[in-house]
């Protein structure tokens, strides 16, 4: 592995969480849509760190140090939200803080967040509404048994992620989703 690239770290929930959120979604598809851009599903991840430009095999070697020890957080997706033009899915979990300080890029003060990016628009209204909408939403939990270090390459409809590296995680951490 060589080479510069747009990279990031994440969480990529398993197949059964995005059956659930998908189920939901499809719940409420009364929702407003007008100038919403949903995500594609393919691509959902929770992001732990960006890193932007970095070279592949420093910044994977960076992360592979400071992921070591660390437990598998027990995670659901959990509600709803907005901020800066972004509908999300919370996310909650035992051990998820602390992974997610250990992704964390140096220099990076902005609070952590922990959500799943499901659609970008400009109409506040539209966002709002899907946000009350999803307020009920519990996914099943799971467990993050791996954090993934992905590029970005920007396309014509949108980014696409390819997977970089997958680093493992120890044993999930006890304690319920919080």
């Amino acid at each position: 592995m060589s080479g510069v690239a747009r990279l990031f770290s994440a969480l990529v929930p398993p197949e059964h969480v995005l059956r659930s959120l998908r189920a939901e979604l499809a719940r409420h598809s009364e929702g407003p849509s007008e100038g919403l851009r949903w995500s594609a599903e393919k691509g959902r991840h929770v992001t732990l760190g960006f890193y932007g430009t970095d070279d592949l095999a420093s910044r994977a070697g960076w992360l592979r140090a400071r992921l070591a020890g660390l437990g598998a957080p027990v995670l659901r997706l959990e509600g709803g939200g907005t901020f800066r033009g972004v509908l999300w899915a919370g996310v909650r979990g035992s051990g998820l803080a602390a992974l997610a300080e250990a992704a964390r890029p140096g220099g990076d003060d902005h609070p952590f967040h922990a959500h799943l990016t499901l659609a970008r628009g400009s109409r506040h209204p539209a966002l709002t509404a899907w946000a009350r909408l999803l307020s009920d939403y519990r996914s099943p939990e799971w467990i993050a048994g791996e954090v993934t270090l992905l590029r970005s390459d920007p396309g014509r409809g949108g980014h696409t992620y390819t997977t970089v590296e997958r680093f493992a995680l120890g044993r999930p951490v006890d304690g319920e989703p919080s």
